[in-house]
């Protein structure tokens, strides 16, 4: 493995540079790890140097496409098969925001599909996204699954450090991950690979070997 130590301002200019060099009409990216990983705070510090670049960006983050509670919640509201298997409506990103994304799509994206706190859908406005447009996605469980992104990044908490850093109330879904892990391998999916076991310290895995 050969990995090398980044300031997390550095991390963040490396992936908006990595995203800028996209030269499509549109541009999607997934940001995939476990809730403990912090994908929502490197996503959301992507949004500036994208835009300094001229990237008009949205934002989506993976709570406003969870599922309904009624299918959620069918094996209980702790079943981490359920989690791995059916807690997020990917078709629904798939159609929603990443499909009208494509080379001879619309550009109009719905941020969000269903509120899990009211259990209802939101009823948002789609948002239309110019192109050299970037829709920044992120959340768990994002790859293997076949979804259309065009760049992914995966932050990885290695060995014991995942479990470590999960809220207690949490650690019910560490299975899911470790089912994510052995069946999917994001770490080996994904175009740029970062370990955060050390908060503050990111490391840039260059070979996975």
């Amino acid at each position: 493995m050969r990995v090398r130590a980044i300031t997390p301002e550095k991390l963040v200019d490396e992936l908006a540079e990595a995203v800028d060099g996209e030269r499509r009409r549109w541009v999607r990216v997934a940001v995939d790890g476990a809730p403990a990983a912090g994908t929502a705070r490197v996503a959301d510090e992507l949004v500036e140097p994208l835009r300094v670049r001229g990237r008009e960006v949205v934002r989506i983050g993976m709570d406003g496409y969870v599922r309904p509670a009624s299918l959620r919640f069918e094996r209980g509201r702790a079943d981490p098969d359920s989690y791995y298997e059916s807690w997020f409506d990917l078709d629904g990103l798939r159609r929603e925001a990443l499909d009208p994304l494509a080379e001879d799509g619309t550009g109009a994206v719905l941020p969000a599909l269903w509120d899990a706190a009211t259990d209802r859908s939101p009823r948002l406005a789609r948002v239309r996204l110019p192109e050299r447009g970037v829709l920044l996605v992120d959340g768990p469980l994002l790859l293997g699954a076949g979804l259309p992104f065009d760049r992914t990044a995966h932050l990885w908490l290695p060995g014991g450090s995942l479990a470590r850093r999960t809220a207690e109330e949490d650690r019910w879904t560490l299975p899911a991950f470790d089912r994510y892990s052995a069946e999917v391998g994001p770490e080996r999916l994904a175009d740029h690979v970062i370990r955060v076991d050390r908060p503050g310290h990111p490391a840039v895995v260059d070979e996975l070997g």
